[in-house]
């Protein structure tokens, strides 16, 4: 196992840490978060990503970029990554135990953040599989209950085991000591399964055209409105190309850092 080799040693001057592994959980055959420790000099915006990798023999080590699950408050790093047995990264990552070493890069970037939406009253978070993660780092962030009077998650995957975090979403954070009154009146969480026996099995898309969606205890109104809502998505090329033309037809502009507008996308995930 990867814990039985010497901790990785980098010099100061490097553009990356090298942090330790804290937990890791299995989700399924595919799936696995963990965490990793925090450098103390670390800063981020819930919702961004960083390089993270391993190290290869006599080169540079092998880095893929990996959307941050955790908060940016957070003492911890957390990760869901999928699995890929024969993924350069990915099929030694998901070999890694608690006390293993990992590298993150210094520098985290993204576009999946609050600052790159114009204020609204209703944030749509759409993904699929993995593309989860960012918008469980935007969801457990006090600050964007007080930026919207509702967050909807709509979370699309193959198999029931592919839920991640569902317990976590349907109970509305229950117990988190900084969200728990917030999210329990803020928070939606709407999966959908689409190819396994389950209560839902439309594909986000149909979701948004035919408005199914606001059965789930969304307020306002039965339609997507570039006045109020706001969106971001992450996830297979596919759903963020064809829910772009949803909400450019109805509309909606897209952002970014430089210039704020009604939806955002993030293409660099692992997942």
């Amino acid at each position: 196992m990867m814990s039985n080799r010497e901790p990785v040693k980098i010099p100061e001057s490097s553009a990356f840490y090298s942090e330790t592994v804290l937990w890791v959980k299995h989700w399924n055959e595919h799936l696995f978060s963990f965490a990793i420790s925090r450098p103390a000099a670390l800063r981020f915006r819930s919702g961004e990503f960083v390089m993270i990798g391993l190290p290869q023999e006599g080169g540079k080590p092998l880095l893929r970029a990996y959307s941050i699950a955790s908060p940016s408050y957070s003492d911890e790093i957390e990760f869901l990554s999928i699995k890929v047995e024969d993924g350069p990264l990915t099929s030694r990552l998901q070999k890694i135990v608690p006390g293993d070493e990992i590298y993150m890069a210094r520098k985290t970037t993204g576009t999946l953040v609050t600052d790159a939406l114009k204020p609204g009253r209703r944030l749509f978070l759409l993904a699929t599989g993995t593309g989860l993660a960012p918008f469980l780092s935007v969801i457990r962030d006090p600050d964007v209950y007080v930026q919207f009077e509702q967050i909807i998650v709509l979370h699309s995957v193959r198999r029931v085991s592919d839920l991640a975090y569902r317990e976590l979403l349907e109970a509305k954070l229950e117990g988190d000591p900084l969200l728990d009154d917030d999210a329990r009146a803020k928070l939606h969480y709407i999966p959908t399964v689409t190819r396994e026996p389950f209560h839902r099995s439309e594909r986000i898309t149909t979701l948004l055209e035919k408005a199914d969606l606001f059965d789930d205890g969304v307020e306002g109104e039965h339609k997507l409105d570039p006045m109020h809502d706001r969106a971001m998505m992450c996830g297979s090329m596919d759903m963020i190309k064809d829910c772009a033309a949803i909400l450019e037809r109805l509309g909606f502009e897209e952002g970014s850092n430089a210039h704020p507008a009604d939806f955002v996308i993030e293409k660099a995930f692992v997942g």
